[in-house]
């Protein structure tokens, strides 16, 4: 996917998913915003992106803090020039029974995956209207935005969420050339999925492992994704191919059948 010299910023950039969506883009032909808490994973994605011959810049940030993420949506435009593809990617991830679900848990897992993007919608609506030039919104689901599944109804609230935020952005935005679009991983092999089978079998008494296997068996192509699986549906939504395509949150699992 041709996207050379295009600008994208990347949030939740310093490890799997986001650090290869980022390093893709880079071989694509674009320069780099690198956003995270992380900064030792930031620097990693940074020597990726200039592996690849282009421009990185990285910034020490949080997506529920907007001031920092306009500060750092500015920078990139004095940076580097430009700003042309928004990549919402941070979140987190967690599994428990919706009875135990704490406001503490509420607050924080919508606060980093429905503020969070909310934050980068509007920054980067905001700054693509200033430069008079539209663009490319891009904000990570899952296929817990489909389908709810036990023990994951406050993640998965979450990013049913952002499908809605995704709708209406897209429809509000597209006036202006800005198109608002999502990608929906299924299981993918990242540290995440550790975390989350980790946390499976302390709740169940599953062995460590045993959960991901489990969903992994119900992938019609036979495997867990990688994050280049995803990264690739993503640099089609972030280059031309897709200019007519807003407002959707296309799955990218594998063929899940465990439903």
């Amino acid at each position: 996917m041709n996207i050379n010299g295009k600008v994208a910023f990347v949030t939740g950039a310093a490890q799997g998913i986001g650090q290869a969506i980022a390093t893709r883009l880079a071989n694509d032909g674009a320069d780099l915003a690198l956003f995270d808490l992380k900064e030792e994973g930031l620097q990693h994605t940074k020597s990726l992106v200039e592996a690849a011959g282009r421009r990185a810049i990285t910034i020490g940030g949080d997506v529920t803090d907007k001031a920092s993420l306009q500060a750092a949506v500015d920078r990139t435009v004095e940076e580097l020039g430009g700003f042309d593809i928004m990549i919402n990617n941070a979140g987190i991830a967690g599994v428990g029974a919706v009875e135990t679900i704490t406001e503490a848990d509420f607050d924080r897992t919508f606060g980093i995956n429905v503020k969070g993007v909310l934050f980068g919608v509007q920054v980067a609506a905001a700054k693509l209207k200033e430069l008079g030039h539209g663009g490319k919104i891009i904000a990570a689901t899952s296929i817990a935005a489909h389908d709810s599944f036990p023990m994951t109804g406050l993640y998965s609230s979450t990013k049913f969420a952002v499908r809605g935020l995704i709708q209406a952005a897209a429809k509000e935005l597209g006036a202006f050339g800005i198109t608002v679009n999502g990608y929906s991983p299924g299981i993918v092999g990242t540290g995440m999925w550790e975390q989350l089978d980790r946390e499976f079998a302390a709740l169940t008494g599953a062995e460590v492992g045993a959960t991901f296997k489990k969903y992994v068996e119900g992938i019609t192509l036979g495997r867990a994704s990688t994050p280049e699986d995803v990264a690739g549906f993503v640099s089609y939504l972030a280059g031309p191919d897709s200019d007519y395509m807003t407002g959707q949150t296309p799955l990218i699992d594998g063929g899940i059948v465990f439903r």
